[in-house]
């Protein structure tokens, strides 16, 4: 049991505003980049021209933030295997996540870690048993959430990537305390 009340929704166009607002936040602009580029990438998710799959979550009734899944599988191809050698060493049934708390007043208050539990709960529900999340290793306060959600470093993969570490969500010690 989780100790918010926590609801996905699938990101629409009549949503791309308040993202628009959240990347624009230092604190998330800090890891994701140029709020624009960043927006236009959701608005081809919205509109069918990435499979990515995002989700605004909301606690306690509230929007706070955005998550997103994505198919390694589609990502193994020539051009992100050289940008991104990584991507080639997992399985193609393997789901990455990406995560931001888009209200800065939420941020430190266990929701990070909350809602990463409960999407993976979700996507575990789905049938996925390869997922990973991939953090800029400054981001320590994501850090600290993903592994206090379940994430451990995928020790195959340690040196590997100068802008990201590859923490996967360990099943087997799900399935011990089920």
């Amino acid at each position: 049991m989780h100790p918010f009340e926590i609801r996905f929704e699938p990101v629409r166009a009549g949503d791309l505003p308040l993202l628009d607002s959240w990347l624009r936040e230092p604190h998330v602009r800090k890891w994701w980049g140029d709020p624009e580029t960043e927006l236009g990438y959701i608005r081809d998710m919205v509109e069918g021209r990435d499979t990515t799959r995002p989700f605004i979550f909301h606690v306690d009734g509230e929007a706070v933030g955005y998550i997103q899944y994505w198919f390694i599988g589609h990502h193994q191809n020539e051009q992100w295997i050289k940008d991104y050698p990584w991507i080639g060493e997992l399985p193609a049934d393997t789901v990455g996540v990406d995560l931001s708390i888009g209200v800065a007043a939420k941020l430190s208050k266990g929701i990070g870690s909350t809602v990463l539990e409960a999407f993976v709960d979700r996507l575990v529900e789905e049938g996925w048993r390869n997922i990973i999340i991939d953090p800029d290793p400054a981001n320590t306060r994501a850090l600290r959430a993903y592994e206090k959600a379940g994430f451990k470093t995928l020790p195959s993969l340690v040196g590997k990537s100068d802008d990201c570490v590859i923490l996967q969500y360990d099943l087997t010690e799900r399935q011990k305390s089920t």
